[in-house]
């Protein structure tokens, strides 16, 4: 495979086809309106993006409850306020030619209080001080994630990503470190990945044929074990209950260290799966075409493009213009940043990315 294959159209399961095989990584900004509503730098940010000729944009991470936050003004969806700015959205990237997805998170344990979160652990010993959820309780947030799908469908999006890495709630749920619950959520395998399953599930039954569903997963730390892992997406793929798989890796090239997997690349633990009509990418250091090509070659559907992206709003266009193309060195300045149109609120977040601005 060449540079020029990432411009070949991907079809999904459901709903429109990808125009090429740039997908927009969910990108934490900080940057909405306390109640979560989407602010008019929100609304140009997006518009920016609409531009950049990907193929499907993803929000950054909205929450599906009020007390689900984990960040300054986090963009929301848990409410019908939050329609009429998350709708304006959806028909800037529909006017730019990009399928849209709003990310559906909850923070679980590590939602702020002092941001109005609720800390929400699956287990007691958790959180100092805070019981686990009883059984109606996560029934309750696997409902609220079902809800904010539908609100999204309401609002105009193609579909959703389901946010299942780094810890959050999905994703704790999954780890036998923080999950040693004793109900039909916790204990072996398919317990811990009842909640995400029930999520998807849900989502899809709930919404209409069209509706896309993305699952964003994590395969490192928080406990998590990657022969688990591998066995849940396995039978993910096999149902074909998603569109496409988002491995949100820290470096896409990474090589498993240790265990049954040792050697093998963490993203080949994956690609190497029976994936039916399910499209499977990768995030984690994807800063050039080159590399970008290579995931191709190394399994992956489609890329997503996270860092490369705040730098450079419009990576796929710059990629289809120069086959050669690399991301600008890291770390960038607070100025480059800022001449290149990314908001106060936005820099001031990144500036805590020590290898991103200095």
């Amino acid at each position: 495979m060449s540079v020029s294959d990432l411009f070949n159209p991907l079809t999904l399961s459901h709903g429109p086809a990808m125009r090429n095989r740039f997908m927009l990584a969910p990108l934490t900004n900080q940057q909405s309106e306390h109640d979560g509503s989407a602010s008019a730098i929100d609304q140009e940010w997006i518009r920016q993006l609409a531009q950049g000729d990907y193929a499907l944009i993803q929000t950054a991470a909205a929450t599906v409850e009020p007390g689900a936050k984990a960040f300054v003004r986090q963009l929301g969806i848990h409410s019908d306020e939050h329609l009429p700015g998350l709708a304006e959205m959806a028909v800037s990237l529909r006017q730019g030619g990009a399928l849209s997805a709003v990310q559906l998170h909850h923070a679980g344990h590590r939602a702020r209080p002092e941001l109005g979160g609720v800390p929400a652990p699956a287990s007691s010993d958790t959180v100092p001080g805070v019981k686990a959820l009883a059984t109606e309780q996560v029934e309750g947030i696997r409902d609220s994630f079902i809800a904010a799908a539908v609100r999204a469908e309401k609002a105009g999006f193609d579909g959703v990503s389901v946010h299942g890495a780094f810890g959050w709630i999905l994703s704790e749920f999954m780890s036998p470190l923080l999950n040693n619950r004793t109900d039909k959520y916790g204990g072996n395998t398919e317990n811990r990945a009842r909640l995400t399953i029930e999520v998807i599930e849900g989502i899809r039954q709930a919404c209409g044929p069209e509706f896309q569903i993305g699952w964003r997963l994590s395969v490192e730390r928080y406990g998590l074990r990657l022969a688990e892992l591998r066995e849940i997406v396995t039978e993910i793929l096999d149902q074909e209950l998603i569109d496409y798989l988002d491995l949100a890796l820290w470096d896409s090239a990474q090589i498993v260290q240790e265990g049954e997997f040792r050697g093998k690349t963490m993203l080949s633990v994956f690609t190497d799966l029976p994936r039916k009509g399910v499209r499977v990418g990768a995030a984690g250091k994807v800063r050039s075409a080159r590399r970008a090509g290579q995931l191709l070659e190394e399994g992956c559907d489609f890329v997503l493009i996270g860092r490369a992206g705040i730098l450079q709003r419009d990576f796929p266009r710059r990629v289809k213009s120069d086959p050669l193309y690399e991301s600008p060195e890291l770390p960038v300045t607070a100025q480059y940043l800022r001449e290149g149109g990314l908001s106060e609120r936005f820099i001031n977040y990144v500036k805590g990315w020590q290898t991103l601005v200095y």
